[in-house]
């Protein structure tokens, strides 16, 4: 990623769909002299109660896989592990959360799989590099990662801070997508009931 030119940084950013939502962030600025590792080294800074959220996922997904061998006799047993996990899950973000710095804690305007757009009071430097701890609330999960700011442009009394993802694991990754992807049916389903009380209404 360090290898890219902006203009590079910039394409690959906007690559991924972006969706408008308010995500927690807790965002950290890294020393000049701080070398970003390799992702296969992440563990080695992530806290460690990320480290056991990732390692429960890992969990999760394995115990349901023989299942899906079974056929219909398994429907209900992946049932009722997939509402345990989802218990484990809700546990461990309010753990995570807890986890956050308040006085560093910023929000997002937009996400998606190739970074985030967060409001900052400040003015940041472009090439800055960031710790994040992102909260996905409605996935009930939290992702650590480094990312690199690509862009500050100012509104109003405030400034939109572009940050692409520089180190970020891929089944990370892969949440963000699902996560931008999940809230934008959402918001359609959400628009067609609008639409369809409207209808009904007149």
């Amino acid at each position: 990623m360090h290898t890219l030119t902006l203009e590079q940084k910039h394409a690959q950013f906007t690559e991924f769909f972006m969706i408008k939502h308010d995500l927690p962030a807790n965002i950290c600025r890294m020393p000049d002299d701080f070398k970003l590792p390799e992702v296969e080294d992440l563990n080695q800074h992530m806290p460690y109660e990320f480290q056991i959220a990732s390692e429960l996922s890992s969990i999760d997904t394995k115990a349901l896989r023989p299942l899906r061998s079974l056929g219909e006799h398994a429907i209900e047993l992946a049932e009722f592990l997939n509402q345990q996990a989802r218990k484990i899950d809700l546990m461990m973000s309010l753990i995570l959360q807890q986890h956050a710095k308040q006085e560093d804690t910023f929000h997002s305007i937009e996400f998606g799989g190739g970074g985030i757009i967060i409001e900052c009071p400040v003015e940041w430097q472009i090439g800055d590099i960031t710790e994040l701890k992102l909260f996905l609330r409605e996935e009930a999960s939290a992702i650590f990662c480094f990312a690199e700011v690509i862009a500050c442009k100012p509104v109003d009394d405030k400034y939109h801070v572009s940050l692409i993802f520089t180190r970020i694991r891929d089944e990370d990754q892969d949440l963000l997508v699902r996560a931008s992807l999940h809230l934008q049916a959402a918001n359609l389903r959400k628009r067609k009931a609008l639409e369809k009380n409207k209808i009904e209404n007149n």
